[in-house]
């Protein structure tokens, strides 16, 4: 059973995740210079807001996600796509693009 995030009202279909990003943390190189905002990547790692039903196997059968809902998860760089929501950007990830569960 899918479960809904209750203030963002977006619910993933299939194996999807919708995963709030982590905030960026400001960077300085070894010899103490600040990277500007605009030389970051992307964050890799985000809290699990909204979980789709799973994928249907070879015999049709929905096999459920294996992340919930407040779990931090680290997903592949390029694997996600970006969502903006109630002016709040967040990222629909296939679980096949997690890597693991942040403990």
């Amino acid at each position: 059973m899918a479960k809904k995030a209750g203030k963002v009202g977006f619910r993933p279909l299939g194996d999807r995740v919708l995963v709030k990003p982590e905030e960026a943390k400001d960077k300085k190189s070894p010899g103490g210079i600040i990277i500007p905002d605009t030389a970051k990547e992307k964050p890799e790692c985000g809290v699990v807001v909204a979980v789709g039903p799973g994928k249907r196997n070879e015999h049709n059968i929905v096999v459920p996600i294996s992340v919930k809902v407040g779990d931090t998860v680290m997903f592949s760089k390029y694997g996600y796509d970006e969502v903006k929501i109630n002016d709040e950007e967040y990222y629909v990830v296939s679980e096949s693009n997690i890597v693991g569960v942040i403990k």
